[in-house]
């Protein structure tokens, strides 16, 4: 009785039909390289330090989205409150905004003129086109991801285990840290791994709000789109080296996570 029904033949078919759509491009990339010459290619000093670059300021941004994160997903999964719900769709609304309107709104509320910007320009802080600002577009692109991976993991753990905790005495903070994270924690992780691999891909809203500056916003995709233009060979070898720290990221660290479902 707790056998999985078989899947209907047909179905294999648009199953084998998306995974190729998706897996032929990546395929096309690595037989354009240049193999010959591929270290020379992504070894030099601009590729190098973009690409350190995107490393530092995707941890730097996962770092955000967990501080910040954490707390969102729980208040959406266990509040019901008018505010919350109204609130919910502006918090994911990343997940579908282009990433270059998302850059414009940076910038209209960090930047030198912005809502923010402007009192933080007065008080000598410095926000757009500087690595901080890389950092805020990746987080701000990232943050949802691990929202709804958070919000998902603690709607399928419940909250029975809390209220047993805090009926035997444990303090609010206690239940927090000895209940209530070691339960999120699977979907933290896949939720973290999420938000890392999408900062590293981040392009348009920190080309908007962050700019091209080589070592200090140029992060590995916007190498690649420079490189495009004038060097189409480096462009494809970067590509691949994206491609490849990206899979490494997702498969090495959450894939297990991810297949288990624990982040829906």
């Amino acid at each position: 009785m707790s056998a999985t029904p078989g899947l209907p033949r047909w179905i294999y078919l648009p199953a084998a039909i998306g995974a190729v759509f998706v897996v032929l491009p990546l395929v096309a990339v690595v037989v354009k390289v240049d193999w010959t010459r591929f270290w020379t290619l992504i070894a030099s000093d601009s590729s190098t330090a973009a690409l350190l670059l995107s490393l530092k300021t995707a941890a730097a941004s996962t770092l955000l989205c967990v501080l910040l994160g954490v707390p969102l997903g729980l208040v959406l999964a266990r509040s019901d409150g008018r505010v919350v719900r109204l609130t919910r769709p502006l918090i994911l609304l990343p997940l579908v905004l282009p990433p270059v309107v998302g850059g414009i709104a940076l910038l209209y509320a960090f930047g030198r003129l912005g809502l923010i910007g402007r009192y933080l320009e007065a008080g000598g802080v410095h926000i757009a086109f500087t690595t901080t600002a890389v950092v805020l577009a990746q987080t701000f692109v990232s943050l949802p991801f691990l929202v709804i991976s958070l919000e998902g993991a603690a709607r399928t753990a419940g909250a029975e285990f809390e209220v047993v905790a805090a009926t035997l005495g444990a303090r609010p903070s206690t239940v927090w840290w000895r209940v209530t994270l070691p339960l999120l924690a699977p979907g933290l992780l896949s939720g973290a791994v999420l938000a890392f691999a999408r900062a590293l891909g981040e392009f348009g809203a920190t080309l908007t709000f962050a700019g091209s500056r080589q070592g200090v916003t140029r992060t590995l995709p916007l190498e690649i789109y420079l490189q495009r233009e004038s060097d189409a060979d480096a462009a494809v070898a970067l590509s691949v080296v994206l491609v490849v720290v990206a899979a490494v990221v997702v498969i090495g660290l959450g894939g297990r996570r991810l297949r288990s479902g624990a982040w829906a």
